[in-house]
């Protein structure tokens, strides 16, 4: 795609890892208090 110039797949899939990152990171977060109880958020 990126030789191709097909800037619209490459905006997808960009959007995509970045989607899967942050969804990734939320879930370790809250994971992460859940087994650890001392972790407060404030």
């Amino acid at each position: 795609a990126i030789f191709n110039r097909d800037y619209p797949v490459l905006q997808g899939g960009i959007l995509f890892l970045a989607v899967v990152f942050v969804i990734v990171n939320l879930i370790v977060d809250l994971s992460y208090a859940i087994i650890n109880p001392r972790i407060r958020y404030s």
